[in-house]
């Protein structure tokens, strides 16, 4: 009995399955990602316990840890309050007393929110407030 093979042949390895696998996982994994706003901009609120406020017109105001203004997710050019008060009176025009919505990141320059808050009383908007998360909740105390 021979057991030996005399062909010099080495085996060979079909990449083609392997290649349809990872592109389906690709596809699968680009379809089923999902886009939210948050993810866009990352802002680290302060926790306070507070209720959710009436539905109404809202301008959202966004100021990340560098003191960066956002408003509707617009990135402004700078920090000045002139350009501010621009893009602030542009994106309130449309809209009969709005509710101003600051959302302030933790680590956020207190000038940078005394600035929006100025701007907002020169431009006559009186009804603002400032998004939080909900505090963690804490253990029972024995």
């Amino acid at each position: 009995m021979n057991f030996r093979s005399t062909s010099d042949d080495e085996p060979e390895l079909n990449l083609i399955p392997l290649i349809d696998v990872l592109l389906m996982t690709l596809i699968f994994l680009i379809v089923t990602t999902s886009f939210t706003k948050e993810s866009q901009l990352r802002v680290r609120l302060p926790e306070a316990a507070a209720e959710a406020p009436a539905e109404k017109p809202t301008v959202r105001i966004a100021i990340d840890a560098r003191g960066q203004y956002f408003i509707n997710d617009q990135q402004l050019l700078n920090t000045s309050a002139e350009t501010l008060r621009t893009a602030l009176a542009r994106a309130v025009e449309r809209e009969k007393e709005p509710l101003l919505v600051i959302q302030a990141d933790a680590k956020t320059p207190h000038e940078a929110v005394v600035r929006v808050m100025d701007v907002a009383r020169r431009l006559g908007l009186s009804q603002l407030t400032f998004a939080t998360q909900q505090p963690a909740s804490e253990p029972p105390t024995p």
